[in-house]
């Protein structure tokens, strides 16, 4: 029964985002362990027109399962920093968690295209291979770099 997970988060915000990331990983902190944070990296925002994203990555410790942590943390924490669903899922958001990586298993195989994903991941995972891309995390963060404009920021996250 306590069994506890790692899990890789991506967390990311373009509203108020010096102010929400730091919270979030607060909030994540009360519900399990912050074992690693990676930078934060500022891009611009992907399909909209919104102002840039803050992304960071967070390997977590959980005794909660996969859907429980969705449900249960992400969501509530989520809600707390003020997050509203709405149609457009590109709408300026002020937190959006995924879970990127549960107990080394991929959560969406379509994320490893998307460099405010990969790059901050790479950061605090570099080695992990991505089977369906057939390269480690680190590869792939390296050609997004050479794709897609990605800056870091100097904000720091502590738990």
């Amino acid at each position: 029964m306590n069994e506890s997970h790692l899990a890789y988060l991506n967390l990311g915000s373009n509203v108020q985002p010096e102010t929400n990331l730091p919270k979030a990983v607060k909030l994540l902190s009360k519900y399990g362990g912050i074992q690693k944070i990676s930078s934060v990296w500022e891009s611009e925002a992907v399909g909209t027109k919104g102002p840039n994203y803050l992304n960071a990555c967070v390997l977590y410790k959980s005794a909660h399962s996969l859907t429980d942590l969705k449900e249960r943390v992400i969501t509530l924490i989520e809600t707390r920093l003020g997050r509203r669903r709405m149609e457009d899922k590109s709408a300026p958001r002020s937190m959006d968690i995924d879970i990127i990586l549960f107990d080394d298993q991929p959560v969406n195989d379509s994320v490893w295209e998307l460099a405010f994903v990969v790059v901050p991941l790479a950061d605090i995972y570099p080695e992990y291979r991505v089977v369906v891309k057939e390269e480690t995390v680190i590869e792939i963060a390296t050609r997004l770099r050479r794709e897609v404009w990605l800056e870091t920021r100097p904000l720091m996250l502590r738990p």
